[in-house]
């Protein structure tokens, strides 16, 4: 589980927009850039390249 002191800092690394923590699915959505950010053992893996597109 992400602290929420860092989920108020972290942004985007594309657009540096807000993100949106999914805890089911363990990720950090950004949907501007409609990508998402996958939390690996509780640390998040803010790598564009490494960022899942969204569907839809």
């Amino acid at each position: 589980m992400l602290k929420r002191e860092l989920l108020d800092i972290l942004v985007c690394p594309k657009c540096r927009g807000e993100l949106e923590y999914d805890k089911k699915n363990e990720e950090l959505i950004c949907h501007k850039c409609r990508l998402a950010y996958q939390v690996k053992d509780d640390i998040p893996v803010m790598l564009i390249d490494e960022a899942r597109m969204l569907d839809g």
